[in-house]
């Protein structure tokens, strides 16, 4: 693995990336807090860690592992080419070992973190809604999509900056397969940059088809650009035997804090 510290801004003449393929990081340390949390109706996370050092669970590594088998598994044509990375230590971390051992650039990118939750950084959504009723009210109102919290990023905002990525990705890597290792929101954007989806769309999927850990969203060039091939496959993970781990779902708002 060559890791480089260019920007993604350099391009190329050609446009247009073979293939790209979304990787969500491992189950986290953050995910087991924020399940424990909510299964005792608690208000805050026990982790005394900012969101960017959260890192991956002991289960976390081990599907971060399955995915490194998996690519091993793949003939050299269906391997990446090049890697991007969120630069959060679970996302970072899942990259690092699941590309072990394969000669690509590495490039880590900021624009591809986790959604800042602002003042509601390692709340769950109980604690919210006792400690922040009118916000959470105006959340209701506003929707999902387009709700800023104070302080933090709507999916909106995610959004944005997902598509200035995209646009420098395309370029730079034209004609190559390349692997992101992000988050769940900012895969989820990554749709409705690519795809188009609406607000309703991309809410209705993440809410009927939860984005697991380690789990792989695959686009493939065609006569349109890039087509969706796959959302969410978890081949790897359940090849390996591994545990397939999603967000918490106990109603109340976002399936939990994506960590």
């Amino acid at each position: 693995m060559t890791t480089t510290r260019e920007s993604l801004e350099s391009a190329s003449e050609a446009r247009g990336l073979a293939e790209l393929v979304l990787v969500r990081h491992g189950e986290s340390l953050g995910n087991l807090a924020d399940r424990a949390a909510l299964d005792a109706g608690e208000a805050y996370l026990d982790i005394d860690v900012r969101d960017a050092d959260v890192e991956l669970s002991e289960t976390g590594v081990e599907q971060a592992e399955a995915v490194r088998d998996y690519l091993r598994s793949l003939p050299a044509d269906r391997q990446p080419t090049a890697v991007l990375s969120s630069p959060y230590r679970r996302a970072r971390q899942t990259a690092e070992t699941a590309v072990e051992g394969l000669d690509v650039p590495f490039v880590v990118d900021e624009r591809v973190r986790e959604r800042d939750l602002g003042v509601f950084d390692g709340m769950t959504w109980i604690g919210i809604e006792q400690e922040h009723a009118e916000e959470s009210r105006r959340r209701q109102r506003v929707g999902k999509f387009y709700y800023r919290p104070p302080g933090g990023e709507s999916w909106v905002d995610v959004v944005q900056r997902v598509r200035q990525v995209l646009l420098e990705l395309q370029e730079r890597y034209a004609g190559e397969r390349l692997w992101a290792f992000s988050h769940q929101a900012t895969i989820m954007c990554f749709r409705v940059a690519v795809e188009g989806l609406g607000e309703a769309e991309v809410l209705a999927a993440d809410k009927e088809t939860p984005l697991a850990n380690c789990s792989m969203t695959v686009y493939r060039a065609g006569d349109e650009g890039l087509e969706l091939v796959t959302y969410g496959d978890t081949t790897a993970v359940d090849r390996a035997g591994e545990d397939v781990t999603h967000e918490p779902s106990h109603g109340g708002g976002d399936q939990g804090q994506g960590r």
